[in-house]
């Protein structure tokens, strides 16, 4: 039977509050160890992460140049440089105002001839790279956390997902119409994340509160992925309304 743990929940008073104290969280992790792996998501939630992030890289106390960084996600037949892409949205809001290294910038390849072996290539290169050290997480209002949608396994690995309509609803606000939004991606799996040796969820807003709500009860369901994290010795929420 596997453990289950306590959270660390801490209740935010906004955006701006959550968004420092997650980079505060960030910064520690890479003064204490330089060459960290990053577990790195994209969306609404984390814009202001990395704003805060990049604000405190500009001091000059901690530096990302031995970092490694891995995406959660990518879409499927979307070009790296599209504009709503996650190759260009972390170019857009981390990877051009920090000093980490191309090589050592990882997302899923949406584009490989080959979509299975480029989930396998990609779990691999975490694995060679010592695993992830810190993951960031947002949490869909359907529980999903990367594109781990109601009914995956627990024990998947990276894996092409066929995203659900809430899914492409809610991302439908980045493309010109639902319709423009890809139907498929690939995303670290379950078990991947939960490989992770630190989890760092935000979920914050009216939109949010009910998945908060069922992640607080507790019960382990695949038909509610985030619950997945209550199998995991190190997370910290940060939530609010």
């Amino acid at each position: 039977m596997n453990e289950v743990y306590e959270f660390e929940w801490v209740e935010v008073a906004d955006f701006d509050d959550m968004s420092s104290y997650a980079a505060e969280l960030f910064e520690r992790q890479l003064l204490r160890k330089p060459d960290s792996v990053l577990g790195l998501a994209t969306g609404a939630s984390p814009i202001g992460f990395y704003e805060k992030l990049v604000e405190r890289h500009a001091q000059g106390t901690f530096s990302f140049a031995q970092t490694w960084t891995f995406n959660l996600d990518e879409y499927i037949g979307v070009e790296p440089s599209h504009p709503t892409s996650f190759h260009n949205y972390m170019k857009e809001h981390l990877f051009e105002k920090v000093n980490l290294p191309v090589t050592r910038r990882h997302l899923p390849d949406g584009m490989a001839d080959d979509l299975n072996e480029a989930c396998l290539r990609y779990e691999m290169m975490i694995r060679t790279s010592g695993g992830i050290d810190m993951q960031l997480l947002g949490i869909g209002v359907n529980g999903h956390i990367g594109f781990n949608e109601p009914g995956t396994s627990f024990h998947s690995r990276t894996h092409i997902v066929d995203l659900a309509e809430s899914t492409r609803t809610v991302n439908a606000k980045y493309f010109p119409s639902k319709d423009a939004v890809p139907r498929q991606a690939i995303t670290m799996g379950i078990q991947t994340i939960l490989e992770a040796k630190q989890i760092v969820l935000l979920a914050l807003g009216e939109q949010k509160v009910e998945a908060v709500e069922q992640l607080k009860r507790g019960v382990i369901s695949e038909d509610f992925p985030a619950s997945c994290l209550h199998r995991h010795p190190h997370v910290t929420v940060f939530y609010g309304k």
